[in-house]
């Protein structure tokens, strides 16, 4: 049964759908999905279009808005907006380590765990876009990994589409998970520079913490065990529009004055725990790099790997001279797994998913070649989380795409940029720019 409240301006419905865990298999075992619809509330009554909200990740349930905040307010002049928890996220059916034990060992677990990847989450769509729309097609608004699914989307069922918006998120067609991680390193590293050359005062103050956490063994208060390869990870904030400064606050004030010496405050530590753990979104680090498995080469901690041929960002190394400490960005390592105790459970089932090779294509260059939906992109110039080249280049691949290549945003401009991003997305989908 659907249930209806209101905001500040906004009439929301919670509603909820059963699908196939697997889609081959329809008469199989079936999870839940959640997803709030929003409309204005002077529009409540009227027969709207729909646009549906894919959030980044992979791993994260739609944003909770209050009101019409960000891209929202401008969604909602027009349509009526489904803002979906994919599947295992949010108030979607659970999938952490208080749940996943229910499918039995890691085994199970892994298996279960390769039905949460993009294909997926597109068939997901279209199983309820009929209980939705009545059957029409519906609009997408895809953000980071949203995007990734909405050109799964554009491969797998077009028909379902009567617009495609990408923010951020335009896959490589092709390439391993190596070949994203040996762009990103450099464009990581370009972004930690700016950093300093924003905040000079900072880089003594990363060393300083680096060098307490190799020679202390420092645990939080949730658990988390917090090496100094989990608090280069912190440079992760630095994706986003205000991540820079996010990260010098939490710098500036790190250490107290204790009788036993000088340690890492308790606001630190409490700031860090939020930052580095993955209780809320455990389905990030588990399949953030099946996301770019698409034939039998596993992606065995790829981000891992390709790390070591960037010898820059060796914490001791860079502390035994005089270099600054790197940080590190989007990127998911087996020492997650051994850190974090949300996912200490799950280490086997990481390891599991990690040397898996029977992933299959999530995109259709062909179909993509032939595309006739509607479709624009948002190309933040040097993206921290998408590589511009492979995004630029798989644009290209697209029948029809168009392109905003801008350096105004960062990764999280369709937040960050308020109504101006979707704005400009629906002008270059309807070419009225």
């Amino acid at each position: 049964m659907s249930v209806s409240y209101r905001q500040p301006g906004v009439v929301l419905t919670d509603r909820r759908f059963t699908v196939p865990l697997d889609h081959a298999d329809p008469t199989g075992e079936t999870i839940e999905l959640y997803a709030r619809e929003a409309v204005a509330r002077d529009k409540a009554h009227q027969d709207l279009p729909w646009l549906v909200y894919l959030q980044g990740g992979p791993g994260f349930g739609a944003n909770r808005f209050i009101g019409r905040p960000a891209w929202l307010g401008r969604a909602l002049k027009e349509y009526r907006v489904l803002l979906l928890d994919q599947r295992g996220t949010g108030a979607s059916t659970t999938a952490n380590r208080q749940t996943l034990p229910l499918r039995g060992g890691p085994a199970e677990q892994a298996d279960y765990l390769a039905h949460f990847r993009a294909d997926a989450i597109v068939r997901d769509c279209e199983a309820i876009r009929p209980q939705v729309t009545g059957g029409a097609p519906w609009a997408v608004l895809g953000q980071s990994f949203g995007g990734f699914c909405t050109v799964a989307y554009l491969s797998l069922a077009p028909e379902g589409l009567s617009a495609a918006l990408i923010t951020g998120g335009l896959p490589s067609l092709d390439a391993h998970a190596d070949d994203v991680y040996r762009a990103a390193f450099p464009r990581i590293e370009r972004k930690v520079v700016a950093h300093y050359t924003r905040y000079p005062q900072d880089v003594e103050r990363a060393r300083r913490i680096a060098d307490h956490l190799l020679t202390h063994d420092v645990v939080l208060p949730n658990g988390y065990r917090l090496t100094v390869e989990a608090f280069q990870s912190l440079g992760i904030m630095l994706g986003g529009g205000e991540g820079s400064h996010r990260l010098h606050f939490l710098l500036e004030d790190a250490f107290v004055r204790t009788p036993n010496g000088h340690e890492l405050s308790d606001a630190f530590q409490e700031q860090a725990q939020g930052l580095l753990s993955y209780a809320g979104h455990p389905l990030y680090a588990l399949v953030h790099e099946a996301i770019y498995g698409q034939d039998a080469r596993p992606t065995d901690w790829s981000a891992e790997r390709v790390r070591a041929e960037f010898p820059r960002f060796d914490a001791a190394k860079a502390l035994a001279g005089d270099e600054p400490l790197l940080f590190t960005g989007e990127s998911v390592h087996p020492w997650m797994f051994d850190c974090d105790p949300a996912l200490r459970p799950l280490r086997e089932t990481a390891e599991l998913l990690a040397a898996r090779t029977d992933w299959t294509p999530l995109y259709d260059p062909a179909r993509l070649a032939a595309n006739e939906v509607p479709a624009a992109a948002a190309v933040y110039h040097d993206d921290m989380y998408v590589d511009t080249a492979h995004a630029l280049t798989t644009a290209r691949a697209i029948r029809g795409l168009r392109t905003w290549v801008t350096d105004e945003f960062e990764h999280d401009g369709v937040r960050a940029g308020g109504p101006r991003v979707l704005d400009r997305l629906l002008a270059l989908a309807r070419d009225e720019a």
